[in-house]
């Protein structure tokens, strides 16, 4: 339940505190509730303009208001039809995660859910992230934790992000466009076998793979292994309503990087992919070029 004092808060927007004592980048932000201790009820307000970051709020009093908005043009209109997913901390705690709206707050996150670290999704347009420290006499050890995503709702990839979806993924394939910009534009690809799915949550499974090459990769993924380091190893996330096929077939594996984790997007048949490239190919087509020998 919120209190009167929070509430009112909210409602008396043009009373917030500017000036904010914090470290800060266009993605990320780090400050200290000790900055103004002696006003507990001050609110801030933080702006990042990143499609990811993350917030550390140590010692936390008072609240903040974090304003995402995404890196793009004002001009293009899409700032509603963007999508914010974060993901608490195992070790946040201290306060109340909130979405505010026109004065409005709804609890998204309460401090005892942090500890899940579970991923939660909204809407932009429903408001920003009203977070309000629990009042307590002892603010030592005390930190609020979170990594941030935008989604934006209209782009190519949009239906492929893993907790958009969760409760009605269709695991269905992916068209032939999907395929050719999913293999340039993914954050890993490669050619490869899925070897053993292992168990994971009622979300999602977790699938060894080893490729045989890989074209790129946006972190550290897959490791070399096999003879001489000529092959590559890792884990990825697949969403529970999807099946894969452990075996020696060949895929090309492509996918996401979210909050750390790798998720399965397109995965064709590698002998499919290579049929449908080289038509692209032929045809002037293909979005990038891809060494398939």
């Amino acid at each position: 339940m919120l209190r009167p004092w929070v509430t009112l808060w909210a409602m008396s927007l043009l009373l917030v505190r500017a000036v904010a004592q914090y470290s800060s980048d266009l993605c990320s932000w780090r400050g200290s509730g000790l900055s103004h201790e002696a006003h507990r009820r001050d609110v801030e307000q933080v702006y990042l303009r990143c499609s990811q970051g993350s917030l550390e709020w140590l010692y936390p009093t008072g609240a903040i208001i974090v304003n995402l908005r995404p890196n793009t043009e004002p001009s293009s209109g899409r700032t509603t039809e963007v999508h914010v997913c974060i993901k608490p901390q195992t070790f946040s705690q201290g306060s109340h995660v909130y979405l505010e709206h026109e004065g409005d707050l709804r609890l998204l996150i309460s401090d005892k859910d942090q500890a899940q670290g579970r991923v939660h999704c909204f809407s932009m347009k429903k408001g920003a992230l009203f977070v309000e420290a629990i009042p307590q006499t002892d603010i030592s050890r005390k930190i609020t934790a979170f990594q941030y995503e935008l989604v934006p709702a209209h782009s190519p990839a949009a239906h492929m992000y893993p907790f958009l979806h969760l409760g009605s993924v269709t695991c269905k394939p992916c068209s032939d466009q999907e395929v050719l910009m999913a293999v340039c534009t993914s954050d890993f690809g490669g050619r490869g076998i899925f070897r053993d799915v292992m168990p994971g949550t009622n979300q999602h499974s977790m699938v060894m793979v080893t490729l045989h090459r890989l074209f790129h990769q946006k972190s550290g993924v897959f490791m070399r292994s096999g003879a001489r380091g000529r092959s590559w190893s890792g884990r990825i996330n697949v969403p529970a309503p999807c099946v894969v096929h452990p075996g020696e077939q060949e895929y090309l594996l492509t996918g996401s990087i979210h909050f750390g984790e790798p998720w399965l997007g397109c995965a064709p048949r590698y002998k499919d992919f290579l049929k449908l490239y080289a038509e692209a190919v032929n045809a002037g087509t293909n979005p990038c070029n891809i060494d398939t020998d």
